[in-house]
């Protein structure tokens, strides 16, 4: 990875914490911009599409990509895969080009051992306890109390990870223009530092 001149913005942040709004607004305001689709074993939700939300894979072809080396991280949660391809990536640091990835919690912490410090910003969304997440989250996609029970699982993983993060932008106000604010202002301070 010693060729690599772009820039990482890993975003964290549990389920219903707006994480979605704030990548997209950021790709909306930056045209140059970039992100990765992540790959996932679990079953499409209505309405997402294979290769724009994630690359739904089978249990057998995300083994086989694990075993050929093709990710540059991967973690389980619950009874799901997922993980980040090096082709989504690496060619784009080395190009100089500032990325954007939704990564989970175990995949992070990989990442923080590949990619140089100054080359990576991880953000962690802050928008409340469970309670709080829940809600938004059942309404986005009915889950089975087994399914639920999972996510206050992971819930409780991601809420630790603040400690590895460098940025923590706080959306848990009705009104998510402030933390869309400091997300823009996160991203032109990095472009400050990308040689071009």
């Amino acid at each position: 990875m010693e060729s690599v001149t772009g820039h990482v913005v890993i975003v964290m942040a549990p389920m219903g914490s707006g994480k979605g709004t704030l990548v997209a607004r950021a790709l909306e305001t930056f045209p140059s911009l970039t992100t990765t689709v992540s790959c996932t074993t679990r079953e499409p939700r209505p309405g997402e599409v294979d290769g724009r939300e994630y690359h739904f894979l089978s249990s057998a072809e995300f083994s086989e990509k694990v075993a050929s080396g093709e990710f540059l991280e991967w973690a389980t949660f619950g009874l799901n895969r997922y993980g980040t391809l090096k082709s989504e990536i690496i060619p784009k640091l080395e190009a100089g080009i500032v990325v954007i990835a939704e990564i989970e919690v175990q995949g992070v912490e990989q990442l923080h051992a590949l990619i140089p410090p100054d080359h990576m910003t991880t953000v962690y969304i802050e928008a409340g306890g469970w309670e709080v997440l829940r809600a938004p989250a059942l309404a986005r996609a009915p889950m089975s109390e087994a399914e639920l029970a999972m996510r206050y699982e992971r819930f409780l993983v991601e809420r630790e990870s603040k400690k590895i993060a460098d940025v923590i932008i706080d959306n848990s106000a009705d009104d998510s223009s402030i933390a869309e604010y400091q997300f823009i202002n996160l991203i032109t301070s990095i472009y400050d530092t990308v040689p071009l």
